[in-house]
């Protein structure tokens, strides 16, 4: 797999040092497609879960437990630690060589042992208070809030895992290796829906055959119920610990061995703490906004919560697939471009990685925001998972559409200042947007009446808030981003063209199908997004859109070989 940020490669777009499209495109597909493998699995076991327990009082308990590991996770893999771990490891192999980039990363583990294991260890102490903070509402109901405490203090451990993983995550990365760390999560999916239907039935023997059968809903007793989500949960600490382990191989084969060493005094270990402090809150804004959400959620009855994170799994998709794919790759770059104090290489990338994420990110809403209750429907409505929530989550899914860029451009924003040294900008951004999307909150709840959807639509304009102020400071602080604003608007007209058949295919098939059953929503799904994705290359190579060629090109020589 290539790395990206070689000195001196070729560029198509003229630069002497900076990476082409091509290798960009070329790079970030690898984790793209790794991504795209975790979020299909993510899928299946968001699918197993809403089938078995519904959108109900168990799921809402889980999805609510499941909010506090989940955003270390978020904040691991995905923010503070990978990208202050990244920036500072990346320099430490470019100044001082392998051996001190290995102790580096040896004594950042330990650290993080220490640490996390003490949050952990305090975070199951105070479990009880967490949940009445996140969930006040759940008192209303009848063991809801027990339940959700229950399910917290098992899926805790969860962090020590999730943290050991990114660390794993980041030595791989900087070293120019991709596909395996954005794999791994797809081994915490498996493990969590292979081990957590086992431990589900082995610890509620009948559950599943009473919530599918003629009682449905009805069908298992409450006791049953939460036997079998507590399998689950146990199911996802066993996900984390091969998310980890999986990872190992890897970092054998490039040399790293585990030594036992901790020092805080150490100067790496330090500026991996100083950077990471800040940055936690600075990659922490989307998911606190997703936790003030439930807050808000859950004060409106059985479901809301539920629906919430319906929808914002099918968010996860895009931002991960492009948000995510394409900051993890260009960030060993424009670390190498700071510290070589290259700053025209390091706008090249910038605007690259940019131009990409919204290449591939404003089709995608379109298309999300105009099959929203067919996607949510098909994927679903089995089970306990009824008409209604599909109705109730797609609304949610329209409205978080909204940020879709916002979201993903984050992913991309952020990690650039890190790699100028500068944490402190974003976590200042970053507590602006939370503070926002609360005031939003309850100006959209206990004002007007929004609902479940409107919280939903604050989370999106916050995103697109958090990303402008992002965007306009650093193009104060590295120069213009020449040509970016013709990209995007082109962009969006021929997204445009993505929305025109959507409606034209649910059109089309409604002539034969019932357009809301699962016939008609599979033919709507096979059939739109294939062509609506070809009209929208089309458009865009006719308004002359550049990332359009290589991404094309790639798809072509894939199929080509797959013909051979």
């Amino acid at each position: 797999m290539s790395e990206l940020g070689g000195a001196g490669a070729p560029s198509r777009t003229g630069s002497a040092n900076g990476e082409s499209p091509v290798r960009l495109a070329r790079s970030a597909s690898v984790v793209g497609g790794a991504v795209l493998g975790s979020r299909i699995l993510g899928l299946i076991r968001e699918q197993v879960f809403a089938a078995s327990f519904g959108a109900g009082r168990e799921l809402d308990a889980f999805v609510t437990a499941f909010r506090i590991p989940n955003l270390f996770r978020d904040l691991f893999a995905e923010g503070a630690l990978s990208a202050a771990f990244v920036t500072c490891f990346t320099q430490t192999l470019a100044r001082e060589g392998e051996a001190r980039a290995w102790r580096l990363a040896n004594l950042v583990v330990h650290a993080l042992l220490v640490v996390v294991g003490g949050i952990v260890l305090v975070g199951i102490l105070v479990t009880p208070w967490v949940v009445d903070v996140i969930a006040p509402g759940f008192a209303d109901v009848p063991g809801k809030t027990a339940l959700t405490v229950e399910l917290t203090r098992v899926m805790f451990p969860f962090l020590v895992l999730v943290a050991l993983a990114a660390v794993a995550m980041g030595m791989l990365n900087a070293r120019g290796h991709f596909g395996v760390p954005a794999s791994a999560s797809s081994f915490f999916n498996v493990g969590s829906i292979v081990v957590g239907l086992f431990a589900a039935w082995w610890l509620a023997p009948g559950y599943f055959t009473s919530a599918w059968g003629e009682g449905g809903a009805a069908g298992a007793a409450p006791e049953l119920a939460e036997r079998a989500i507590l399998g689950m949960a146990l199911g996802t600490v066993v996900g984390g610990a091969l998310q980890l382990l999986v990872q190992v191989p890897s970092l054998y084969r490039l040399n790293y061995r585990y030594r036992p060493m901790l020092s805080f005094r150490d100067r790496g270990v330090r500026r991996v703490l100083a950077l990471m402090a800040p940055a936690t809150i600075g990659a922490a804004a989307l998911q606190i906004n997703v936790l003030v959400n439930s807050n808000f959620a859950s004060h409106l009855g059985d479901g809301a919560v539920s629906w919430l994170n319906v929808a914002f799994r099918f968010m996860q998709l895009p931002i991960g697939l492009f948000g995510v794919a394409v900051g993890v790759v260009a960030l060993p770059a424009v670390s190498r471009s700071a510290e070589r104090a290259d700053m025209p290489e390091f706008n090249a990338t910038i605007v690259r990685a940019l131009r990409l994420v919204f290449g591939l990110c404003l089709p995608a809403a379109v298309g999300l925001a105009a099959l929203a209750p067919e996607f949510v429907g098909l994927v679903y409505q089995h089970g306990r998972f009824t008409a209604e929530d599909t109705r109730m989550a797609a609304s949610a899914l329209v409205a978080y559409s909204v940020g879709l860029a916002g979201y993903a451009n984050i992913k991309v924003m952020v990690p650039a200042f890190y790699a100028l040294g500068d944490a402190r900008t974003p976590a200042a951004i970053s507590c602006l947007s939370i503070a926002v999307n609360a005031a939003g909150n309850w100006l959209v709840i206990h004002q007007l009446g929004g609902g479940h959807a409107g919280l939903a639509g604050v989370t999106s304009l916050v995103a697109l808030l958090n990303f402008a102020i992002l965007f306009v400071l650093l193009r104060r602080r590295i120069g213009s981003f020449p040509g970016l604003g013709a990209a995007v608007l082109r962009l969006g007209v021929a997204s445009l063209v993505v929305g025109v058949v959507c409606v034209a295919v649910r059109s089309g098939v409604g002539l034969f199908l019932p357009v809301d059953g699962f016939a008609g929503r599979a033919a709507i799904a096979s059939l739109a997004v294939p062509l609506a994705a070809m009209a929208f290359v089309v458009a865009a190579a006719a308004l002359g859109v550049q990332e359009i060629r290589p991404m094309v090109e790639r798809l072509l020589g894939r199929a080509r070989r797959a013909a051979r």
